[in-house]
């Protein structure tokens, strides 16, 4: 604290939007605990929820108990898009003509849906990258910012004996100090995240490619 008490008016505006990317940084990074943490366990509940029934009806019933999994978005789109077009294709007589175009119905609702579950998911994981990123410049021009004010002070006191350019080089240092501990566990946080989004969407894409198969095969079945 003598530290950053001690130095200069840009060091300390430095040190100030290092510690706002800090704060906000380790905002996300709770929240996005919670949420891929909620939405991992509810997909995995959800996919033995779904394998365990044997129709569409009963598991879009049950579907609230899963809120926070992607793949129960994914789920109730794809049977509402389905309920869609079975009702525009009844007494159709043309009938693979029309299980066709259901599939591709169904098949356009499930790329949307994951879509818009994906950027969810990585809603806020910008921000980690942007503080990963950049804090380290930042703290790194506040201290060659404040190396440059401490060799200034030397020039206008005429010494450069350790007392004189120790004090300034060190509390210049220090928005290089504060600048990695805002990054490094921005990057780490990023790179978890981004490792259990790719997860997810992989899931999702299983998931998806499930569907049409079932759905395909009451197609055949009529």
């Amino acid at each position: 604290m003598d530290l950053i008490a001690g130095a200069g008016l840009v060091v300390k505006l430095v040190l100030l939007v290092l510690v706002y990317f800090s704060v906000v940084s380790w905002t996300i990074i709770f929240f996005k605990l919670r949420v891929v943490h909620k939405a991992t366990r509810d997909s995995e509940r959800f996919l033995d929820f779904f394998w365990s029934k044997k129709r569409f009806d009963i598991i879009h019933q049950g579907v609230g108990e899963f809120a926070s999994s992607p793949l129960t978005v994914l789920f109730r789109e794809g049977y509402q898009e389905l309920a869609r077009t079975q009702k525009r294709q009844d007494g159709d007589d043309v009938i693979p003509a029309a299980e066709l175009g259901r599939v591709e119905n169904v098949a356009r609702a499930l790329r949307r849906a994951t879509t818009q579950e994906t950027q969810r998911l990585e809603k806020f994981l910008t921000f980690l990258a942007t503080t990963g990123s950049t804090a380290p410049f930042i703290g790194l021009f506040g201290t060659v910012w404040g190396i440059m004010d401490a060799f200034r002070n030397i020039g206008q006191t005429g010494s450069a004996s350790l007392a004189v350019v120790a004090p300034g080089i060190s509390e210049a240092l220090v928005a290089t100090a504060i600048g990695l501990v805002a990054a490094i566990p921005a990057v780490v946080a990023y790179n978890h995240f981004v490792n259990k989004v790719n997860v997810l969407t992989g899931e999702m894409d299983n998931f998806s490619q499930e569907f049409l198969n079932i759905v395909e095969h009451m197609g055949r079945r009529g």
